[in-house]
């Protein structure tokens, strides 16, 4: 090799061979970016309105899982005809998730009375949703 060879003449790279730095560095970005998004995403709880004023719950195979919020806040859990059985918070969501792991399928309504606050019943259903819930209904009388 003569020793007039600049390094460019002296160091070849093969056509194939791809400089990985940048890249990493983008992606350690985008994963700081999404590990900072996903958890704001997650916090909301999903519930699919009604499209009309209200709709008759038409009883299916699986007896339904009931949550009722009583006037004073508290807990009932009912399943299909059984009696209903108080429960508190962590009752609650110990006991849907056991129903979900026998039935994954199985309907869950929430009855809250009219007197207790909107918060409650929200509560309520975040408890359900991170029980594994997938959906959740709720249940009201006909105003005749």
């Amino acid at each position: 090799m003569s020793a007039h060879m600049s390094y460019r003449q002296r160091r070849k790279k093969p056509m194939g061979e791809i400089n990985v730095v940048p890249y990493i560095d983008v992606m350690l970005v985008l994963l700081i970016i999404f590990m900072i998004t996903a958890p704001l995403l997650t916090q909301g709880v999903k519930v699919e309105l009604p499209k009309v004023a209200a709709e008759n719950v038409t009883p299916g195979s699986i007896p339904p899982l009931v949550v009722t919020v009583d006037a004073a806040g508290g807990l009932h859990f009912t399943k299909g005809a059984e009696p209903s059985i108080r429960l508190d918070v962590d009752g609650l969501a110990v006991r849907i998730a056991a129903e979900l792991q026998l039935q994954p399928d199985v309907p869950v309504y929430v009855r809250g009375d009219q007197q207790v606050s909107y918060g409650k019943v929200v509560a309520v259903m975040a408890v359900l949703q991170q029980s594994g819930v997938p959906n959740v209904g709720l249940l009201t009388e006909n105003p005749e």
